[in-house]
């Protein structure tokens, strides 16, 4: 199994850290501060709009990639790694000050992880990978 839609959104994520460090860069080359923030607000939000990508990203990309390798590409987790990407997007632009992008980032950022995560309980304790195995999910040996 190739993992396609990890591997794309995997790609499409990388793409947007290397947005977002660009976007941090600008604000650094602008105002003359190479190491923190100098006490320059716009530079704070997008340095944290940057961690906090990396903060959730790895998350996401790991539970994406356990679902798919144990349930197989489907339409519902292609909307929600689409989702987490535009979610993403827009909360990087939100930190500019836009509280509705930011709001809708976060948002959507928690109900993907969410949905996800729980998803992943469900394949574990249901799903083929036990009947693969001949593994009891009933808790009998």
């Amino acid at each position: 199994m190739k993992l396609e839609i990890t591997l794309i959104i995997a790609a499409a994520a990388a793409l947007l850290n290397i947005w977002l460090a660009v976007r941090v860069g600008r604000v650094r080359t602008s105002a003359k501060v190479s190491v923190g923030d100098g006490g320059n607000e716009m530079l704070t939000r997008r340095m944290r709009a940057h961690a906090n990508y990396a903060e959730y990203t790895p998350f996401f990309l790991i539970l994406l990639a356990l679902v798919e390798l144990a349930w197989g590409a489907n339409i519902w987790l292609w909307g929600a790694a689409i989702i987490y990407i535009l979610g993403r997007i827009a909360h990087g632009f939100g930190m500019d000050g836009n509280d509705k992008l930011r709001a809708f980032g976060t948002v959507s950022t928690l109900l993907v992880l969410l949905g996800l995560a729980i998803y992943a309980l469900v394949i574990a304790y249901t799903g083929p990978v036990f009947e693969s195995l001949d593994i009891p999910t009933d808790g009998s040996a």
